[in-house]
């Protein structure tokens, strides 16, 4: 209770990836998610960090049933949109069977698949894939399947054991772009099964997790009661609420709603009379027993501000920062464990925020969800419509909406990690004239049927780039199978001496449940130093 506590922020707000996007359009604040979408998880929140949810008064089940306003969209539906650089030619077709899901029967698919531009092999092999009941490994257990699936990509799945056209492939490439970064030529078919993807619907696997799935398929296969909720802003109102939590002269309000229009002060974070200060825009650079002693009770952390260095003196320290970083900040670190912080390659992603002045297009054309398979964001939508507190989401197609792009930058044919460090080596290098020229070139090819001017109803844009995205999830295609408590992240994570590590990269896992557990076994480690 008399801690005193120094939080050190590179990013110029709050939150980290937990970013919030905040635009105003014909006088109307309209909200994004600029990282983290929702509280979901593949697994249910661990007692420690449904404890913290009860603590901030945030219970998703209540909240979905008070603020989702689910009909102001039940007359859109799914659309796919095929370039002419990847299927030959532009052509949104509407009406899309099935969703994330997946489903839909054989005369749904037939409908759909007759307006595209794909070729007759390609139509009849998707037709196959997605309503056929036909065991493509036939005289083997489900055991022995699922070990077999787990050894091959989805890609070589379709190729080689569906033997579909070759022209399928692009179909469904970026399925997997939104969870891990890389499309299907870099994701086990086991997992791609267990997502809901099609082709297995004969194989008659066994429910259930299978030990060499990832971190996120192996989730979903394990049942577990609803846990969630998407504020207007993503995860950004649960930094938000911690930060009024740990600081409460920082905002307004007591709740998880009013939380969502709250004005903060930023003045009140890193006040000297506060037992918690939060200093944005401090770079850290090292952090170090004093005299590079293990045995010491002080540590000495250098940071950067405003152009000047400075040095911050504790008790005991917590590195909640990219793993991979850590190395270079703790020399001191045991080069064994250095080397297993380095093993992770943070998913580079792009959430894109487009304000439009109305969504009378989406309207006609009765789409809410736009997959564009070959295009530079393979995805665009309009947000859920959640009322929250002072805050009520566009419901009249006149009125100015936010839509929401996704990009993630890779290279296929690569191992899933290299693919990633290309993506980041793409990224930082993409000027925001490329963003902008990509997203008004798709909006008019996507949109211009129905009447969609990018130069006349686009009102701005929001590209919220992220080189170090996602943590990253082993993935058997790839990386090893470590005994317990010697993967890289278990290796990684070890406390030495005063020093603690958390983040979600020290779970391997993309999830805000996991930063709340890391940190806190981070916290509970420093008990014993």
């Amino acid at each position: 209770p008399n801690a005193r506590i120094l939080i050190l922020d590179n990013h110029d707000d709050f939150g980290g990836h937990a970013k919030r996007n905040e635009l105003r359009a014909n006088g109307r604040m309209l909200l994004a998610n600029g990282g983290t979408w929702a509280v979901e998880s593949p697994f249910p929140y661990s007692e420690v960090a449904r404890g913290l949810m009860d603590e901030l008064g945030i219970d998703p089940a209540s909240l979905a049933k008070k603020c989702y306003r689910s009909d102001v969209y039940k007359n859109l539906g799914h659309a796919v949109f095929f370039d002419k650089q990847t299927f030959g030619a532009d052509r949104l077709v509407t009406h899309a069977p099935g969703g994330w899901m997946g489903g839909g029967g054989p005369e749904e698919w037939k409908a759909f698949l007759v307006k595209t531009p794909l070729s007759v092999e390609a139509q009849r092999d998707i037709l196959r894939v997605e309503t056929e009941a036909a065991d493509y490994l036939p005289g083997l257990t489900s055991r022995q399947k699922k070990d077999k699936l787990s050894r091959i990509s989805y890609k070589n799945y379709l190729l080689n054991v569906v033997k579909v056209h070759p022209d399928v492939i692009p179909f469904y490439q970026t399925r997997t772009h939104g969870l891990f970064g890389v499309g299907i030529d870099a994701v086990p078919a086991l997992d791609c099964w267990v997502l809901f993807q099609p082709g297995f619907k004969g194989l008659q696997l066994e429910p259930g997790a299978h030990p060499r799935m990832g971190y996120t398929p192996m989730g979903f296969a394990s049942p577990k009661e609803p846990y969630e909720f998407h504020f207007p802003d993503g995860n950004a109102t649960i930094a938000r609420m911690l930060v009024r939590k740990l600081i409460p002269a920082a905002a307004p309000g007591h709740d998880a709603e009013d939380i969502v229009t709250a004005k903060f002060d930023y003045t009140q974070l890193d006040r000297a009379d506060s037992p918690v200060r939060i200093r944005l825009s401090g770079i850290v650079v090292a952090a170090h027993h004093a005299g590079n002693d293990a045995k010491a009770k002080q540590l000495d952390v250098i940071y950067v501000r405003d152009g000047k260095l400075s040095t911050a003196h504790g008790k005991y320290v917590i590195m909640a920062c990219w793993n991979m970083m850590i190395p270079y900040l703790c020399p001191e670190l045991p080069e064994k464990q250095k080397e297993a912080l380095r093993y992770g390659v943070k998913v580079p992603l792009v959430y894109t925020s487009v304000a439009i002045r109305n969504w009378k297009a989406f309207e006609k054309l009765g789409v809410q969800n736009v997959v564009c398979p070959g295009m530079y964001h393979h995805q665009m939508n309009l947000d859920l419509c959640v009322d929250i507190g002072g805050y009520e989401s566009p419901k009249n197609p006149d009125e100015p909406i936010l839509v929401r792009m996704e990009r993630t930058p890779c290279l296929p044919g690569l191992p899933e990690r290299d693919q990633h460090r290309a993506g980041r080596g793409d990224l930082l290098s993409t000027p925001f004239e490329t963003f902008e020229r990509n997203i008004r070139d798709q909006f008019a090819r996507v949109f211009g049927g129905a009447g969609f001017d990018p130069a006349q109803d686009i009102s701005a844009i929001t590209v919220n780039r992220w080189p170090h995205g996602y943590a990253y999830e082993y993935n058997f295609l790839f990386d090893p199978e470590w005994a317990k408590g010697e993967s890289p992240c278990e290796l990684g994570r070890k406390r030495f001496g005063r020093i603690a590590i958390a983040n979600s990269d020290a779970g391997a896992a993309a999830y805000t449940d996991q930063a709340m557990d890391q940190a806190w076994r981070a916290v509970e480690e420093l008990h014993s130093a």
